[in-house]
């Protein structure tokens, strides 16, 4: 049997192993990539050798921890980057042990690097009075007035993130149709208010295209429109 190329399983470890076999969503498997392309061209520089023509001995454990120095003292990445890229590398050597048994040894010293601990962020957050406080001020009329306060709202109510948030779409307003939340989990969410009482019992019912992904702050379009009824 022949021993796979380090190429070969980079792109297995991408094309099949996150999406198929771990059922990662795309932005989980950018967030992999952007690990690997990173410790890639480090290995590179430090080799001499194009990324095209590394080799499975250049990736060893003084590799590794190489990296995880560049990330912090070079890159000036904060210890939850450094954390986060060391558990993507994590994943990848687990993968690469499983389809290539000689580098068991390698595999094994890079998943006992630990991550490193730190301090938990001071939790800030706006008492309900003074986010009632913000919402008496938003103004109530103009073109993008309906469409700000419904996004405020929306931001309370999931704690979304803003990509989950920029892409949504106007479809996922419809009751009782789920909204996409962080990876692949959906979630059911009524419109309530900072004082805790439901806005809405109606869904959307705007007059857009149903046979497009229009997102509810598409720029081209008067996609405010969609939430009206709200």
């Amino acid at each position: 049997m022949t021993t796979p190329t380090f190429g070969s399983i980079v792109y297995s470890f991408f094309l099949d192993y996150l999406p198929q076999q771990k059922g990662l969503c795309p932005s989980s498997i950018r967030s992999y990539r952007d690990t690997l392309r990173l410790f890639l061209t480090f290995a590179s520089a430090q080799t001499k050798r194009g990324v095209s023509k590394l080799r499975f001995d250049d990736l060893g454990l003084e590799c590794v921890l190489g990296f995880l120095r560049e990330l912090e003292q070079t890159r000036r990445n904060g210890i939850s980057t450094r954390n986060q890229r060391l558990a993507a590398l994590h994943i990848f050597y687990e993968y690469v042990g499983r389809r290539v048994p000689e580098m068991l040894h390698v595999c094994g010293q890079v998943a006992a690097i630990p991550m490193k601990r730190s301090a938990l962020p001071e939790t800030r957050f706006m008492a309900r009075e003074e986010v009632q406080t913000l919402f008496d001020q938003l103004p109530d009329r103009g073109r993008l007035a309906l469409r700000d306060r419904t996004l405020l709202l929306f931001l309370y109510n999931t704690g979304a993130r803003v990509t989950e948030v920029a892409n949504l779409r106007i479809p996922d307003g419809s009751t009782p149709g789920p909204t996409s939340g962080q990876g692949w989990q959906v979630a059911n969410l009524p419109a309530m208010g900072p004082d805790g009482q439901r806005t809405t019992t109606a869904p959307c019912r705007a007059r857009y295209p149903r046979s497009t992904g229009y997102g509810v702050y598409h720029r081209g379009w008067r996609a405010h429109d969609a939430l009206r009824d709200l």
